[in-house]
């Protein structure tokens, strides 16, 4: 089953994409805004940020690493790739200009809740610097929220949170 969202109104519409064929053009109807739109099969804006087929697959593609998103309470998975330099992470929402979006349901997840800068360090390897963003339930790393301007180095494999939803790094030489 895949989700389609309303561009109009940001609802979400259910349908089964094996009836269809790669290229194939649908148009559906909003039953929220009655909004009338199309897409086209295997054809997505977000297909490069997010992989839905094997998200763990390609996510390294610029060489950075990337984010496993998984909704605790909702178990839904994300795989986010990250790019050179900082990495603003928050919740999608229509017209929320930041780089690295997630969709989520969890309130508890700010619009811009925490960043990640991306850089080379003096042996030029790949390093990944971590700070909440002002957060309004706190970033969490190992269980242990960062306090209000602390930067913390991760590594892949590294587990933090924001609000109900647990982040893993997958660092650029990840083999997952």
């Amino acid at each position: 089953m895949k989700r389609v969202r309303c561009p109009k109104c940001d609802n979400y519409i259910i349908f089964d994409e094996t009836k269809y064929e790669e290229g194939q053009q649908l148009v559906f109807q909003c039953t929220e805004c009655n909004k009338q739109f199309g897409i086209r099969i295997g054809v997505s804006k977000l297909h490069n940020r997010q992989k839905d087929e094997n998200p763990d697959e390609q996510a390294n593609e610029e060489g950075c690493g990337s984010i496993v998103i998984i909704e605790n309470c909702f178990h839904y998975k994300q795989v986010i790739p990250l790019k050179i330099g900082e990495n603003v992470i928050g919740r999608y929402q229509k017209g929320n200009r930041i780089n690295t979006p997630f969709e989520t349901v969890d309130p508890s997840v700010d619009l811009t809740h925490c960043a990640i800068t991306v850089s080379r360090n003096k042996r030029g390897q790949i390093q990944y610097v971590l700070r909440d963003l002002n957060s309004n339930t706190g970033t969490f790393v190992d269980n242990v929220e960062l306090q209000q301007g602390e930067r913390r180095i991760i590594d892949d494999g590294s587990l933090f949170t924001l609000g109900a939803t647990s982040i893993i790094l997958r660092g650029a030489d990840s083999e997952d």
